[in-house]
């Protein structure tokens, strides 16, 4: 059989094999991605066999990307009845905070909407409200740029409610100019990390006290090029970078929730702790640029989707402490909450346990948890 020539090829007849190209290499691409990220649980048959089956052309990676990945098809549907529970969340004035209280007030909670703004605040707690919902919400100012504030938040809320089932830590920043809070750390990694931990470390009391209560850190996609450069945790001796600091300060929220984990595991607390990321939701943390709203149209999913996870994660009774749930589709970026697996980075037990007593002294707080411990 006489083979063609590629300068013999009609114009038409290269453009549809680029195509093919381009659509094959696409496809590869796409596939290995996911299972890259994929934990063996989420796969429906062998990992080291999809990865081999990748390279039967254009049909392994459609193959996989049709039948190779697990689906989840929980809802807001599967959020059991909370009535009785009191739940903070962090944050909740817009985007997943917003949408995570909502939905457990519908479902009967008490929910403190824990925000900066007051006035922001009150005006999305009054859209809960007008859905009549089954529990109610609260709202109370916290600033977690500000260790007083969120010392003052804790104090207040200890002295009204002697429980505390769910605490959510949500709220956050992504990728500002540089800028630092009230004690001096840079901002992404003082609000994201550093003030939750010293919220929770705060609250831990009440949340020990309550039988079977959770702690929800919310995390990202973008722990996974996270790193903790503990010789310079605030930026103040290279050049700011603030994507960077934006994926240490998540990658500090899951050695938090790891660590905590393992202490409250270890002390046989009820209390679990556990992480969800939303994916690619489209929130106000992207900004408002032209060409971040063109991709939030194009790529990211809606606010309550990417609230399903930190529900998932909060309420779900098959969860396990030291978990973390993210979306179920392609690349971790959409879907029904599934759990998922978070980098090895941020199974690093050492750094986990430098972080944690680097977050004591520059928070100036520790856990009653750690105390016993030390004690023991």
């Amino acid at each position: 059989m006489q083979k063609t020539k590629w300068s013999n090829l009609k114009t038409w007849h290269k453009i549809a094999l680029a195509d093919l190209a381009v659509t094959q290499i696409g496809l590869f691409a796409a596939a290995m991605t996911d299972l890259s990220l994929r934990s063996a649980e989420n796969i429906n048959g062998s990992k080291k066999a999809w990865r081999a089956g990748l390279f039967l052309n254009g049909v392994g990676p459609a193959a996989y990307l049709w039948k190779g990945r697990k689906k989840s098809d929980w809802t807001f549907a599967n959020v059991p009845d909370m009535t009785g529970k009191i739940a903070i969340v962090t944050g909740a004035n817009s985007g997943i905070g917003f949408e995570t209280a909502r939905v457990l007030a519908q479902r009967g909670a008490t929910v403190i909407m824990a925000c900066r703004n007051l006035n922001t605040a009150s005006v999305a707690a009054e859209k809960i409200r007008a859905l009549n919902p089954t529990g109610s919400v609260v709202v109370m100012q916290v600033d977690l740029v500000d260790l007083v504030s969120v010392t003052d938040f804790a104090d207040y809320f200890i002295a009204e409610y002697d429980q505390l089932d769910l605490l959510i830590n949500n709220a956050g920043i992504m990728v500002p100019p540089y800028g630092t809070t009230k004690q001096g750390f840079e901002s992404q990694f003082g609000t994201n990390h550093l003030g939750h931990f010293a919220l929770t470390a705060q609250l831990f009391e009440v949340l020990n006290n309550t039988p079977n209560a959770r702690i929800v850190t919310v995390s990202s996609i973008a722990h996974r090029f996270g790193k903790i450069d503990f010789d310079d945790l605030n930026w103040q001796h290279r050049k700011y970078d603030a994507m960077a600091a934006y994926g240490q300060s998540k990658l500090a929220n899951l050695h938090f929730t790891y660590e905590l984990n393992r202490q409250l595991a270890q002390a046989g607390s009820t209390v679990i702790a556990v992480a969800a990321h939303p994916g690619y939701t489209a929130t106000n943390l992207q900004g408002d640029t032209r060409m971040m709203n063109l991709a939030n149209r194009l790529f990211a999913q809606a606010q309550p989707m990417g609230a399903l996870p930190t529900l998932f994660a909060a309420t779900a009774h098959e969860i396990a402490g030291g978990e973390y749930v993210g979306p179920s589709g392609f690349a971790e970026i959409g879907g029904n909450p599934i759990v998922v697996a978070s980098s090895s980075a941020s199974h690093n037990l050492d750094d986990a346990k430098r972080l944690w007593k680097q977050s004591e002294q520059l928070t100036g707080v520790t856990f009653a948890i750690a105390e016993r411990e030390s004690r023991a």
